[in-house]
């Protein structure tokens, strides 16, 4: 019980020092000499016309030479085109260093019953506030000429810890590549590196303090005595490298993609759990992950020209079509569980998916959309002699979010979420039967109150509460846990340069 008690506090304490992994790009600003609210609400929340410019390839969709006020280097004579392939292909690089920075820290405050899912009196874990530093990151970002887009950022310190950061996103993406093979305009384009999957609402540059919960949820199965289930660590909320290509645009119409990653499945076994040596899972290196995703805008305006054009910031902000955008996704891996048997280390191939829908719909400066995610696991044990492995009942979750954003003035957003899970991973103690987290429902939820200011453009300060039900139980010994709640209040301040 001591490892299910500490798994819980471990799981509270990531919801609480997690922060956010956005990332807005100031250099833009400098190179075309415009605000930053010219591509985002509330940055790095996009506007219509930023998703635009994303799909152009960190580009302007029209005239981009003429908005351009420090003009890039050219790698070679525009002449050389009409020289290849006996010569270089020419290209170009930003005329400055693209680079920006960005830092935040947190204040928080967590309720007076914090502590008291905890059994026989164990010294409080969580105090009742507490000060955060967030991330202090570098990124870059621009296009090298020949539709070729390319995006870095790095996390140098996580925490106040500079061991604790890493590379986010790297990647190069080569924008309507269709074009070579006579495609419609903007159908395929390839992308290569380490990268964000293309989740319907971005994890990774999300504006909200805290985030969804559903992009965090791993898959764990129950033991059977003899060794466990499956332990699945894989989450939407981790970058994946490989290949992907896509098409269509962010703004209207269709948008589609296809991603081919590598396994990020890797966890391991718990101690004492009659498993020795504790072997664990681990990706199955022989197998990629396959994650697919299509959606469809409907640009809402009456006039025909409006509803295909990108919408631009005006001088009180952005504008944004009314629309209303639908969408579904798959995920398809592969993970391999390792224990040691009777004789020997055995291995099962376990598949696993993930899939769901979302909406999204606009009007003027109201915001609401909202995803559904269903995770399934495979999930095997070893039998009683200790030589193979046996199918038990599948590890499955589901559950999502709903959001509401308003944008009351161009500097003010005020926003509403409800977050749910619900997991076999849950059921601690038994189907039916009190658990850590409450009723046999077992389900993990939240609503979240927040408000955001743009002090400037590149200044931004935060606030959102969370409100968790009342959750109370029992240990495996009967002795009574809670009631306790984990509302948790967060202020935050960040900028970008």
């Amino acid at each position: 019980m001591r490892l299910i008690r500490w798994a819980i506090v471990l799981y509270f304490v990531v919801l609480i020092a997690a922060a956010p992994f956005s990332h807005a790009i100031p250099a833009f600003s400098r190179q075309y000499g415009t605000s930053c609210s010219t591509c985002h609400i509330d940055f790095p929340k996009l506007n219509d016309f930023g998703k635009a410019f994303k799909d152009a390839g960190f580009k302007f969709p029209k005239d981009d030479e003429t908005f351009l006020k420090i003009p890039p280097v050219m790698l070679g004579a525009p002449a050389q085109k009409e020289l290849w392939p006996h010569t270089i292909f020419p290209g170009t690089i930003p005329g400055m260093p693209p680079i920006g920075l960005r830092f935040n820290t947190f204040f928080q405050v967590y309720g007076s019953q914090r502590n008291n899912f905890q059994a026989g009196g164990l010294d409080p874990v969580v105090p009742k506030t507490d000060f955060q530093p967030g991330l202090f990151s570098i990124f870059t970002a621009g296009n090298f000429g020949s539709g070729i887009a390319f995006w870095v950022d790095d996390d140098i310190s996580v925490g106040g810890a500079n061991g604790n950061g890493g590379l986010g996103d790297g990647y190069l993406k080569f924008v309507d590549i269709g074009r070579l093979f006579k495609l419609p305009t903007d159908s395929l384009s390839l992308r290569v590196g380490q990268f964000e999957i293309d989740l319907p609402f971005s994890q990774a540059r999300t504006w909200n303090l805290s985030g969804w919960d559903i992009y965090d949820q791993a898959n764990f199965g129950a033991m059977n005595g003899l060794g466990p289930g499956v332990n699945n660590v894989f989450a939407f909320s981790t970058p994946g490298q490989g290949v992907e290509i896509s098409g269509g645009h962010q703004y209207r119409g269709y948008h589609y993609s296809l991603a081919v990653i590598n396994q990020n499945t890797t966890g391991s076994t718990s101690p004492g759990d009659g498993v020795s040596p504790e072997v664990g899972i681990f990706s199955d290196a022989n197998f990629k992950d396959i994650y697919g995703r299509f959606q469809y805008r409907f640009n809402l305006e009456r006039d025909e020209a409006s509803r295909n054009e990108i919408q631009a910031a005006g001088p009180t902000g952005p504008r944004d079509h009314t629309y209303l955008q639908l969408g579904g996704y798959y995920f398809y891996g592969l993970s391999a569980q390792r224990i040691q048997g009777a004789s020997t280390v055995l291995t099962a191939h376990e598949p696993f998916y993930r899939t769901g829908a979302d909406f999204s719909f606009n009007y003027r400066t109201f915001n609401f959309f909202g995803l559904y995610m269903y995770g399934r696991d495979q999930n095997a044990f070893l039998d009683p002699v200790g030589t193979s492995f046996v199918t038990g009942p599948a590890a499955h979750f589901n559950g999502g979010f709903l959001e509401a954003d308003y944008l009351a003035l161009p500097w003010l957003m005020t926003i509403m979420r409800y977050d749910r899970v619900q997991s076999t991973a849950d059921f601690l103690l038994g189907e039916g039967s009190p658990n850590y987290f409450g009723t046999a429902t077992a389900n993990r939820n939240r609503f979240t109150p927040g408000v955001q200011f743009l002090i400037h453009a590149n200044i931004k300060a935060s606030f959102e509460y969370q409100i968790r039900p009342k959750q109370e139980g029992t240990d495996a010994t009967g002795t009574p846990i809670g009631p306790f709640r984990t509302n948790q209040a967060i202020a935050g301040l960040e900028w970008v340069y």
